[in-house]
């Protein structure tokens, strides 16, 4: 299933707290565009009796099924852009354009 760094993991809980969220899961989504890239999106909700569930440093993950296979392995992370702002970035070894970082 999808890994949360401990960055991810600690904004994640900001803006559970933020935007009155706590106790809803985090619904993760993706999907393959044309082009064969793909395209992330999530945000908190109650999950559906459908959906997959797992829990990553604390946060509770909800994935739909057309979802899954997609985000299989991938890790959610909040980092430093070069332009100085942070971000969320998905690193999914399923995406073609996915790059590893470097170690």
């Amino acid at each position: 299933m999808i890994n949360i760094s401990e960055s991810a993991a600690k904004q994640i809980k900001v803006a559970m707290e933020e935007s009155d969220a706590e106790g809803l899961s985090l619904r993760i989504a993706a999907k393959r565009l044309e082009d064969g890239s793909f395209d992330y999106a999530m945000g908190f909700d109650h999950s559906d009796h459908n959906d997959s569930h797992s829990r990553s440093k604390g946060v509770e993950i909800a994935v739909a099924p057309t979802s899954t296979e997609l985000l299989r392995n991938a890790t959610l992370d909040y980092v430093q852009m070069d332009d100085g702002e942070y971000r969320y970035i998905f690193s999914n070894p399923n995406d073609p354009s996915h790059q590893p970082p470097n170690e």
